[in-house]
């Protein structure tokens, strides 16, 4: 992939971001190229782990500029196409059924934004900044508003959307955007021990797990709701990898997708 390099090693898939010259900014090639990307390792069963990686100063500026020169003489419908793609790119990697982290190594603006909160984890180092820039061009994160106000919650978003202040990875951390901030040279280490606990977790579980947490974002709390998570422990409790799970702790030994 021309703006992508995608390895996998184990468990561990990793993606990366490979526009450095330009901080990773988005085009049409890239939004294509994350979106297979995510759907091939979503689909395959030796991959227990994805990990969205950058190289360079930046993880991701948002929207290239030639891009965004060409975007601006779009007609309505050709705006509507190309807004579609972006969309379901971003809803490959949210609906991904491997878990995910970012591995934030630099500043992530407007529709990075939107990258980092479709996975399900994010570390960055202390050193990046973040920005939803958009309103001051006269446009909207509406494409990545979902993911990025379930990410950071609705009070942050309010703030950030509307003011497009440039706030550093405390207080991403601080109103729950990012997990965790590390110095720079911890930053590897801790995305590996982050891996390393998904790795070690039910594969069938942990896809049940992520359609659950799904399923419950924004779901009244009602009788349906009640009745769709009693339903749920119970498949996965009569499932073979459930009763393996439950078996192997009685036992005291380790689960057979740990062999």
């Amino acid at each position: 992939m021309a703006h992508l390099q995608v390895t996998v090693r184990g468990a561990r898939a990793t993606v990366v971001l490979t526009r450095p010259e330009l901080r990773n900014a988005f085009n049409e090639e890239l939004i294509a190229e994350l979106s297979a990307a995510f759907q091939a390792l979503g689909a395959r069963d030796d991959v227990r782990a994805i990990v969205l990686a950058a190289e360079g100063p930046a993880f991701c500026a948002g929207a290239d500029l030639h891009w965004m020169r060409r975007m601006a003489d779009y007609t309505r419908e050709q705006n509507l196409a190309d807004a579609g793609l972006l969309a379901a790119m971003l809803r490959a990697i949210h609906d991904c059924p491997k878990p995910t982290v970012a591995r934030v190594q630099g500043d992530v603006y407007a529709g990075g934004m939107g990258l980092v909160a479709a996975c399900d984890m994010a570390v960055a180092v202390q050193g990046a900044h973040f920005c939803l820039s958009e309103v001051k061009l006269g446009l909207i994160p509406a494409t990545i508003g979902p993911y990025v106000q379930r990410a950071m919650g609705a009070r942050a978003a309010q703030r950030y959307f509307l003011s497009a202040e440039r706030f550093d990875a405390a207080e991403a951390l601080r109103i729950g955007f990012v997990h965790a901030v590390v110095a720079p040279e911890a930053l590897d280490a801790r995305v590996d021990e982050l891996v390393g606990a998904l790795c070690t977790n039910g594969p069938a579980a942990v896809r049940a797990c992520k359609r659950l947490l799904h399923d419950i974002a924004q779901a009244p709390l009602d009788e349906a709701l009640v009745a769709r998570t009693v339903e749920a422990i119970a498949d996965i409790r009569a499932s073979a990898e459930g009763r393996e799970g439950v078996q192997s702790f009685l036992q005291k030994r380790k689960p057979n997708w740990l062999d």
